[in-house]
């Protein structure tokens, strides 16, 4: 009867903590697959394409590099119950928020465009009017974040998490060599490593760790777990849901370098886009293949304009002491809802453009991005390793100093995908 009752309550136990984690799950999983944007995407797929199998072997490190930094944010948002803006305003005062706060609102409405230019090109993939289904998503955008609440949202992003799953259909369609790309995860081969080849090895693996892990993503990551109001008694099992958010971002970058490892790399066709990887693709993969991959990237620009519009927004309620929270009615957060519509209005409009260079755009978000990373490291071990702000939570010695070769490692990825962008490597 004993080991009964005790198998009982092992189940109820067991039960217990999978309800936990269903209720505290959602923060860190959005935050960590939002670094899969339109841009992100695009980097992933060039990758593929310009160096093959070989390249999947760094997702290794930054599936790691991305579960470190983004832990030390969300636990920093639930133990303090206040975000990363929150903290460097207190600490640092009002000419330190405003010079950080413009730069990101720089950064991010740059990398927003980047992403609404995306949803241009894929609508006329599929022969739609790019001007109508610009002005549909940023209706429905609208309608989700200024009538909708957090739970809605989350859901919304959640759901268009899955759509992710279009990238291992194309990936299948494509037809790999599947055991040349996993283990290629683990030690990089197949190829002829030239002098020529490393070079661009080692540029591109750091484009891929500066698009991932980025200024905006900690921030994000900080309030919207704030947001969401988690009990600091249940740190464990956001923590636990970083570590799966991280896997799950990369297990899907994972499929997008192999769908142009195997098509494009392998006939020595290259690409700048990743719209024209979709229509690249095509030959090898089917024409439905490339719908449905056309149709991942306007997925990634949609979650990432939502997303990285509300970084923002966040940020200035943080920064500036306003209400700012999807539970919050239009009439309590009007700063923060404004933010939100100005960002996206805005990203179209130049979109809408003709004479707008976006090159020279994206090249101005990676550079701010690259300058503003190490000033949002250093706020953040800096917070995380303070005993008044985080007690008992505080980074321990492992912590700290893996972090800071971490945190190392990804300032160099940040200024090498700078280098990307200004000289074309």
């Amino acid at each position: 009867m004993n080991s009964v009752s005790d198998i009982k309550h092992k189940i109820w136990i067991f039960r217990r903590r999978i309800l936990i984690f269903l209720a505290v799950f959602g923060p860190a999983t959005i935050a960590a697959m939002a670094d899969n944007d339109a841009a992100g995407v695009a980097t992933y797929l060039q990758a593929g394409a310009k160096l093959g199998y070989p390249i999947l072997f760094i997702l290794i490190i930054v599936t790691i590099l991305l579960a470190i930094t983004q832990e030390m944010g969300i636990r920093l948002a639930i133990i303090s119950r206040k975000g990363l803006g929150d903290h460097i305003r207190e600490k640092y005062g009002l000419k330190i928020s405003i010079f950080v706060f413009s730069a990101l609102l720089l950064a991010n409405l740059g990398t927003i465009t980047a992403d609404v230019s995306a949803i241009k090109i894929i609508s006329e993939l599929f022969n739609l009017p790019s001007l109508i289904t610009i002005v549909f998503l940023l209706v429905l955008a609208s309608l989700f974040v200024v009538r909708g609440n957090y739970r809605i949202n989350q859901t919304l992003m959640l759901l268009s998490s899955l759509f992710f799953l279009t990238f291992i259909f194309s990936a299948v369609k494509a037809k790999p060599d599947w055991g040349l790309a996993l283990s290629n995860l683990f030690f990089p081969h197949g190829v002829t490593f030239d002098r020529t080849y490393l070079i661009s090895f080692l540029v591109m693996g750091m484009s891929i760790l500066g698009t991932t892990i980025t200024p905006w993503g900690q921030f994000f990551i900080s309030s919207f777990s704030f947001d969401k109001n988690i009990d600091p008694q249940k740190l464990k099992y956001s923590q636990l849901e970083t570590y799966i958010g991280a896997f799950l971002t990369d297990f899907f970058s994972f499929f997008m370098i192999v769908s142009t490892a195997a098509t494009l790399f392998v006939y020595g066709l290259t690409i700048t886009t990743g719209e024209e990887a979709a229509l690249a693709i095509k030959p090898f993969a089917g024409q439905f293949a490339s719908l449905i991959f056309a149709f991942g990237i306007l997925n990634a620009g949609f979650m990432g304009m939502i997303i990285i519009a509300l970084t923002t927004a966040y940020a200035f309620s943080e920064f500036f002491g306003f209400s700012g929270s999807l539970d919050a009615a239009y009439h309590r957060g009007k700063m923060f809802y404004r933010l939100f519509l100005f960002q996206i209005i805005t990203a179209s409009l130049i979109v809408l453009l003709p004479s707008v260079n976006l090159f020279r755009l994206a090249l101005f978000t990676q550079t701010i991005n690259a300058m503003m990373l190490p000033a949002v490291f250093y706020f953040l071990l800096k917070f995380t390793a303070d005993p008044k702000i985080m007690g008992k939570e505080v980074n321990s010695p492992f912590k700290h100093y893996f972090a800071l070769i971490s945190i190392a490692v990804i300032l160099l990825a940040s200024f090498a995908t700078l280098l990307v962008g200004i000289f074309n490597l």
